[in-house]
């Protein structure tokens, strides 16, 4: 088995320090089961107290309320100084907005507040109360190229290319962007990893958060979506394999996607109506578990994209999101990110084929978009500027994820 490095600095860790320093909101850091969010934590609150509602003695605080809290953690109102809190899965008590906004409102000034869970924090609904004006969010995704080249935080989208080692490279493609099996780097131990999140998910997170009753339907269809990654969902398709109503798999899906199994592409249109009508991409968090080669290697590059176009708006760096273009005559194009909801930049993968794209031209032609690229994966890194070009390009798929986050 091969050892790599233990130690990982993470860019997220530089974020968080940078908002505990200048900021009194809350940090709401929300993501996938085993991404990294406690130990983001332990970063940059090194000091801080956890209280995690999975962990009886410190569910059994939370229910007693804000003061039992605060006197546990050491917050007096009014009094600045202390070391911090992080509320870890706070979102599985009930009532759990009414009880974080309490505690914001009466301790804010007293140090640092951190909550993470392994939900969508910024659309969770089991609480009433709004949360709004009282925190920043923050998504946090798997490893990348550009986390991995500079693990500091940012304060523009694009950075120049920085070259990957090839050791690093291989290793991120094999086994993933989660921390754990990218630094073990083992086959076997990255298989037990991956069928231990899968029944964690379903059997623990589904269960105790959704009031889903076919929880082994759900999993077969989190089964089947890992070996669609990249491909268009027909959801009366999957409602055929499954023997379920296509209502009930467009609610697991939102539901999957909700606790970062993977999440949809869908393509652009002017119109948002119309672009929900047609049918999404799905892609799996983790590129590791698509067989197929073709697949897995846009699965890379959409994760990497979707964490850049994540994070660029989470920093407030813009309103930056992530597309697919597909016309009526079936042209397409893997992917379009927008800036400020305007096309920016086009991006077709490739696994090995340097044959530029005719579809590239086209689309860039008929939006205006600026930049135009075809990422090959197999193409040696090469140490250029992807974005001083305004004709289609072929370049390599590490040069300009070692630009994003």
């Amino acid at each position: 088995m091969v050892m790599a490095k233990q130690a990982l600095e993470r860019s997220y860790a530089d974020v968080l320090r940078e908002h505990f320093a200048s900021e009194r909101k809350m940090a709401f850091l929300t993501g996938p089961r085993q991404v990294g969010k406690t130990t983001l934590c332990r970063a940059s609150l090194p000091q801080a107290v956890y209280l995690n509602a999975d962990v009886d003695e410190d569910r059994r605080a939370l229910l007693r309320g804000q003061r039992e809290v605060a006197s546990r953690v050491g917050f007096e109102p009014g009094v600045r100084g202390a070391k911090g809190v992080v509320f870890d899965e706070l979102h599985k008590l009930a009532r759990w907005k009414s009880f974080l906004k309490g505690f914001y409102d009466l301790h804010s000034e007293c140090g640092p507040i951190a909550i993470t869970g392994s939900s969508r924090l910024d659309i969770y609904r089991r609480g009433g109360d709004s949360m709004m004006g009282r925190y920043f969010l923050y998504r946090i995704h798997p490893l990348s190229v550009g986390e991995l080249v500079r693990p500091a935080s940012r304060t523009t989208p694009l950075l120049e290319p920085k070259p990957l080692a090839d050791s690093e490279w291989n290793a991120l493609e094999r086994f993933g962007g989660f921390p754990e099996p990218f630094l073990r780097r083992d086959q076997r131990f990255s298989t037990r990893w991956r069928a231990l999140r899968l029944t964690q998910l379903v059997r623990e997170d589904l269960r105790d958060l959704t009031r889903v009753q076919d929880l082994g339907q759900l999993e077969r269809l989190a089964l089947v979506l890992s070996e669609r990654s990249a491909t268009q969902l027909s959801f009366s398709g999957l409602a055929v394999d499954l023997l379920a109503s296509v209502d009930s798999i467009r609610r697991w899906i939102a539901t999957l996607e909700s606790f970062h199994h993977g999440f949809l592409v869908r393509p652009w249109s002017k119109s948002i109506t119309r672009s929900i009508a047609k049918q999404p991409k799905w892609y799996a968090l983790d590129w590791s578990a698509v067989e197929d080669p073709g697949q897995r290697a846009e699965t890379l590059v959409a994760v990497h994209l979707r964490k850049a176009v994540d994070g660029w708006t989470d920093l407030g760096l813009g309103k930056f999101d992530l597309y697919y273009l597909r016309d009526k005559q079936k042209h397409e194009v893997d992917f379009l990110v927008t800036r400020e909801r305007r096309p920016w930049f086009l991006v077709e993968v490739k696994r090995s084929d340097e044959r530029l794209s005719p579809e590239l031209a086209r689309f860039q032609a008929q939006l205006g978009v600026a930049h135009a690229f075809q990422l090959v994966l197999e193409q040696p890194y090469r140490a250029v500027d992807p974005f001083e070009s305004r004709e289609p390009i072929v370049l390599p798929a590490r040069t300009l994820l070692s630009q994003l986050m």
